[in-house]
């Protein structure tokens, strides 16, 4: 959380969002690049249940295991509103590469799978910087392949109707899952983006403009970056989605953005660079509310709007 040298932007954002942001100021908490991580871990998954919705209770929610590459088992979760045979969103959470889990982002997987009719799997992949890049790629994209080959027989799903999607650091992981999988001819219906970071470099002019004085500032994304990536492997496409070679043909997207976000710009520019390759794209832009706002439901009405949107886009996408 801010410190109490935060000060919230005065201008472009709405009352609650402002109200929200000097609330976070008055409490006076410190920012979490100057903890340790473990202890930015935990601050985040506290600051996580004062926000967010209640958990919805549905027909379905267990803890299971995926395997990786290496044979580390992947703590993961489903949700499920019924016990049907239902399409599939594997959801990978944010926090940089650095914090997040499948707590933190519970009631939004909740949320999703209700409105969205659809089971969700969130996945805890490893994190920085005990597993730096591209571990965190190579997870979620074992997890992917694993789902469609084992989602029908082990969980009871309909595999052959398959989604990726996730927020901020979830969101490039979705995004590049979404790359691999048209490279190895395994059929997506949607990539379900909620501003994602997809450049290389943090030098658009949304970076600039709100480099401070916002939950995801300057200090805060070099500390997240720095825990997860050496500066030779900035170009690469699995960190910089904005950077690979050729987008055509990858899965139909779904972007959802925050105005007042250092992130805007690169999750405008990817949409326009998937439009440029024919991908279907729907953008959806909130106006007035900062990164990591759809986890914010008790108290933004624009998070409830942005589960509401995404969930009808997996509906449109899981469609027959």
């Amino acid at each position: 959380m801010p410190s109490a040298a935060f000060q919230p932007p005065q201008h472009g954002l709405t009352p609650t969002m402002r109200d929200v942001l000097d609330r976070m100021r008055r409490a006076g908490r410190p920012p979490l690049h100057t903890m340790s991580v473990d202890a930015a871990r935990e601050a985040y998954r506290l600051g996580a249940e004062i926000l967010d919705l209640p958990r919805v209770a549905l027909a379905r929610v267990e803890d299971l295991l995926v395997p990786a590459r290496d044979g580390h088992l992947l703590p993961a979760r489903l949700y499920a509103p019924s016990s049907a045979r239902l399409p599939v969103l594997l959801y990978l959470h944010g926090g940089g590469f650095t914090i997040g889990s499948l707590d933190t982002h519970d009631s939004l997987c909740r949320q999703l799978a209700l409105q969205g009719g659809a089971a969700v799997l969130s996945l805890d992949y490893r994190l920085a910087p005990e597993h730096r890049f591209p571990a965190a790629v190579d997870d979620a994209w074992d997890a992917l392949q694993w789902v469609a080959r084992e989602g029908g027989a082990r969980l009871g799903l309909d595999d052959t109707r398959l989604a990726v999607g996730g927020d901020s650091a979830g969101g490039t992981l979705s995004a590049v899952c979404a790359l691999m999988a048209r490279d190895a001819a395994l059929p997506l219906a949607l990539q379900l983006l909620f501003y994602p970071g997809t450049a290389a470099r943090q030098d658009s002019d949304s970076h600039r403009r709100f480099a401070e004085g916002v939950l995801l500032a300057r200090p805060l994304i070099d500390w997240f970056f720095g825990h997860y990536i050496a500066t030779e492997h900035r170009e690469d496409w699995r960190f910089a989605p904005l950077l690979a070679p050729d987008h055509g043909g990858v899965a139909p997207a779904w972007i959802g953005l925050a105005e007042c976000d250092p992130l805007v710009d690169e999750g405008v520019a990817y949409g326009d660079v998937l439009r440029a390759a024919g991908v279907p794209v729907q953008l959806e832009l909130w106006r007035g509310v900062v990164h990591d706002f759809i986890k914010m439901g008790r108290a933004v009405p624009e998070a409830r709007q942005a589960h509401a949107a995404a969930a009808r886009a997996l509906r449109e996408a899981f469609s027959p």
